[in-house]
């Protein structure tokens, strides 16, 4: 009997290990994605707050989630410094996100960034959306964090990208892809994409927004006002130099020594009197002196 098991053990081999998970479902974090960060705090110009609180009328739970609904066209408010850094920084986003796409590619991944302008969980600059995460070690789109901006642009398809982000920033409006804040390529599937609702497929990439109230027009609420931060990554902040603490010498504190002042001694000479310092009589003539009077 033990022979037997023996020989079916023998002739039965161990079950290979699972495969390694690549590709398509590798991981959450991938080039060219948008990180859904629903709990933490987002960046919003100079000041960091959670995701606000649903307004006491949204009720997230009766709110359709089937239709596509077209963003409101964008509004590029600010000085011509705010217009010039804007242009850039979206441009930016189109030429590394979506570089060598069709149109409908490079729009769509423009309206996701005008979108998020608009999305209170956002920052309310193009350039504060497209380089969102750029300080910590998790970017809002990855080509701020792994580098891809050292290569030199192609100038061909550089201009094509500033042409989209142009029309973008002047109202242009890509419908299809509704009020989109998320997307991601067909290389991965990430674990947030079930919390969203999938808006349209363009490109690259797979576009989604956010269930219930917080995906409905009502939602993008923020005003577009300029004020827009340097266009690049940002850096993080240097930590607070090191303060060492200096030894002082401690010096015993010693009151100072009254000194009298010294004793004036009598002179047994008597001073001199002072001389007469009064003018000299006037020596005016006789015949002068009645001078001056008033006549009778």
């Amino acid at each position: 009997m033990r022979a037997g098991i023996a020989a079916r053990e023998h002739r039965d081999t161990p079950a290979p290990p699972p495969p390694v998970v690549t590709g398509y479902e590798a991981d959450d974090h991938f080039p060219g994605a948008a990180q859904l960060l629903l709990d933490a705090p987002v960046r919003r110009g100079d000041r960091h707050r959670p995701l606000p609180a649903l307004p006491a009328h949204a009720d997230a739970d009766a709110v359709g989630d089937a239709s596509i609904q077209p963003a409101r066209p964008f509004v590029l408010r600010g000085s011509q410094l705010d217009r010039a850094r804007a242009l850039q920084c979206l441009t930016t986003a189109i030429y590394y996100e979506a570089g060598n796409e069709p149109d409908d590619g490079q729009r769509a991944v423009a309206q996701v960034v005008l979108n998020r302008v608009r999305h209170p969980a956002f920052p309310s600059t193009v350039c504060g959306v497209v380089f969102q995460g750029s300080d910590r070690p998790v970017c809002q789109f990855s080509f701020a964090c792994d580098g891809a901006m050292a290569r030199v642009p192609a100038p061909s398809v550089w201009l094509r990208s500033r042409r989209v982000a142009a029309r973008a920033l002047s109202g242009d409006v890509f419908a299809p892809v509704g009020l989109a804040t998320h997307y991601h390529t067909y290389a991965v599937t990430p674990s947030w994409n079930r919390a969203l609702v999938m808006t349209g497929v363009f490109g690259a990439h797979f576009f989604h927004r956010w269930k219930g109230w917080w995906g409905t027009p009502a939602a993008f609420s923020d005003r577009y006002i300029g004020m827009e931060p340097m266009p690049g990554p940002l850096r993080p902040l240097p930590p607070p130099p090191t303060l060492e603490a200096v030894p002082v010498p401690t010096v015993p504190l010693v009151p100072p020594t009254f000194v009298a002042p010294p004793t004036p001694v009598a002179s047994a000479t008597p001073a001199a009197e002072p001389k007469d310092t009064l003018p000299p009589e006037s020596q005016v003539l006789d015949r002068w002196k009645d001078s001056g009077k008033p006549l009778r």
